[in-house]
């Protein structure tokens, strides 16, 4: 089978010749070019031979249009730091764009994925999305978004109109620049952060809206970022696959089987086994997430970006312990 063809049968459960699996990371710096980005990642596909290629940007590339600042400083996720968000006050919310997602940086983006598209033609590929309500998170800030959620709540909404209505335009774009699917992340979906009702109220009417975006997509896959997830609370959600950290919160894939009949992706540990264990101790744990799930409805992946100087034996044992013996 192909990777294209053992991701789409392991989203309708059915058998594979092997559990798929995908890793994923940042590369700072490389990241602030279409062309460097295409490029980074097309020689970790051609190297590996994921089973899908997830697209990573600049983290906050979504918001460098609407003016936030980021700069890279050396870091294990290969993240950049922010150094200054356009919301200051409530009233900016209502002051943020209508952007044209075909130019600035979101047009570097799917320039990006046109260039990755070309030179990987079979490859699936997915495109990464984040929820109209992370995007505000870093617009304005952790806690300042608590803030405005809480005391001013109309302000906050306006913002997530114009937010959306960008985000969806920039989902369907994906799709038409050579994407085959939607990594949808949310990075509020987290009980420490939020009530149940406080994400039903501002992130489910848009993260729905944004899915429904890519409706069109071969592959809608939702990654719930965080500890202590509202993950029956995203259950219902129209995706294939939902993505956490597995090895970190709640629930275990083992007990996940049981509450969602879509997909599972999961299995490492990125920050404990992927980047400092033994290659025996990560097959180890790939064939311990593999019996969890008996191998169906399964892809085998990190929690999240893998950390960027992971080496390449330890990647290597992820990647051939799905293989059959």
């Amino acid at each position: 089978m192909t990777g294209r063809e053992r991701v789409l049968a392991a989203i309708k459960g059915a058998a594979t010749d092997r559990v798929p699996i995908a890793l994923w990371r940042h590369f700072p710096q490389r990241d602030q070019k279409a062309e460097t980005l295409a490029q980074a990642h097309i020689a970790f596909q051609k190297q590996w031979g994921w089973d899908f290629l997830k697209v990573t940007p600049a983290s906050g590339y979504y918001g460098d249009d609407w003016g936030l600042r980021a700069g890279y400083k050396p870091n294990p996720e290969g993240v950049r730091h922010v150094t200054d968000r356009p919301i200051k006050k409530a009233a900016h919310w209502a002051h943020l764009k209508v952007l044209d997602v075909t130019g600035g940086v979101y047009g570097r983006e799917l320039h990006a994925l046109r260039l990755i598209r070309e030179a990987l033609p079979a490859d699936l590929i997915l495109s990464t999305i984040f929820s109209p309500l992370s995007i505000a998170r870093t617009l304005a800030g952790d806690q300042a978004l608590v803030r405005y959620l809480r005391e001013n709540p109309e302000d906050l909404h306006t913002g997530l109109e114009i937010i959306t209505d960008v985000t969806a335009r920039f989902a369907a774009e994906s799709l038409a620049a050579g994407a085959d699917g939607v990594f949808f992340a949310t990075q509020c979906a987290t009980t420490p952060y939020l009530t149940v009702e406080e994400y039903e109220e501002f992130g489910r009417p848009y993260d729905l809206r944004v899915l429904d975006a890519a409706s069109e997509a071969a592959v809608r896959l939702l990654h719930i970022h965080g500890m202590d997830i509202m993950f029956d609370t995203l259950t219902d959600y129209p995706v294939d696959v939902i993505h956490w950290h597995d090895r970190r919160t709640p629930p275990t894939l083992a007990e996940a089987r049981n509450r969602f009949s879509g997909c599972l992706a999961g299995g490492l540990h990125e920050w404990e086994t992927l980047l400092k264990g033994s290659p025996g101790e990560i097959a180890a744990q790939v064939r311990d997430a593999v019996s969890q799930t008996e191998g169906r409805g399964h892809i085998v992946a990190a929690g999240c970006v893998i950390p960027v100087d992971t080496s390449e034996d330890r990647l290597r044992a992820a990647r051939e312990a799905v293989e059959p013996a």
